[in-house]
């Protein structure tokens, strides 16, 4: 995984662009440096998106580069705009550090495909449900800890809906039978998700459980971006129950981890297929 260190998908792309106009003007990393009195390991971490941007930085590295007075300009403008902190910052004390590096790679993507498969998806959760989860999962923390996580998962459900971001979930039949919270807190549930795949935006495919063994089958959590910027790679997170998830963005992995995902949809009943009945005791 490359970390972002909580850094925004503006940064990547400018970062990216440095480099371009690295190579454009025929210079190396160790002749970019030497303008800087710095390694060249400091170009490369600048062009990685590894480190922040200083603005005083850039603008001796672009006019090494042969870059005009208003290119140099136009891009401490956009490096500005890139240092204003993401919607989310308000909750980063409740994040964690890996979600936030992925904050905003999830609000800048147009699809977000994910697969659960004994839970209600994340981003399709009610925040009951989801308040639930944190209860038994995270009573490491306090309850106002916990509920402002929920809050912030609301805000995130918010601002993808906002944003017409696609989400195609997966998911099993038995997390509809599994109790998280009671039964009003499932009917809740179940009832939101009914309404969601009314939604344009959404698709929602559930394995039934006498359906056969498909490619995702006791595969755990998925949650594959997708990010229609040149710049930003595809990411993928793979969940676990124990310490902190695996994320790529290589392409390799990420094309395994989708290919196992469009198995798994082609082998589900159709998203136009109703949502199978459920055993919820009243």
């Amino acid at each position: 995984m490359r970390s972002r260190s909580g850094r925004t998908v503006q940064h990547a792309v400018l970062a990216a662009r440095i480099q371009r106009l690295r190579e454009g003007a025929g210079l190396s990393r160790v002749e970019a440096a030497e303008a800087l009195g710095a390694h060249s390991a400091t170009i490369r971490r600048i062009e990685k998106g590894e480190t922040s941007l200083n603005a005083g930085q850039v603008s001796v590295l672009l006019e090494k580069f042969g870059a005009s007075r208003e290119e140099i300009d136009d891009f401490l403008t956009g490096l500005a705009a890139a240092n204003v902190p993401g919607w989310w910052h308000p909750w980063r004390d409740v994040m964690d550090a890996w979600q936030l590096d992925l904050m905003s790679v999830e609000s800048a993507s147009s699809i977000i495909r994910t697969w659960h498969p004994t839970l209600v998806p994340e981003l399709l959760r009610t925040p009951t449900y989801a308040r639930a989860l944190e209860d038994v999962f995270r009573s490491d923390l306090t309850t106002e800890t916990r509920i402002r996580r929920v809050d912030l998962l609301t805000q995130r459900q918010e601002r993808l809906r906002e944003k017409r971001t696609r989400i195609w979930a997966l998911m099993e039949e038995s997390a509809l039978h599994t109790r998280v919270g009671g039964a009003a807190v499932m009917r809740e549930q179940i009832t939101a998700l009914h309404e969601a795949i009314l939604r344009k935006e959404i698709t929602l495919q559930v394995h039934r459980l006498t359906d056969p063994v498909h490619a995702l089958t006791a595969t755990t959590g998925l949650t594959l971006y997708r990010v229609d910027v040149a710049e930003i790679p595809d990411h993928v997170v793979r969940d676990s129950a124990v310490g902190l998830p695996d994320i790529w963005d290589d392409q390799k992995t990420v094309t395994a981890y989708r290919t196992l995902m469009d198995k798994a949809a082609a082998a589900a009943p159709h998203p136009s297929a109703p949502l199978p009945t459920t055993c919820i005791d009243q």
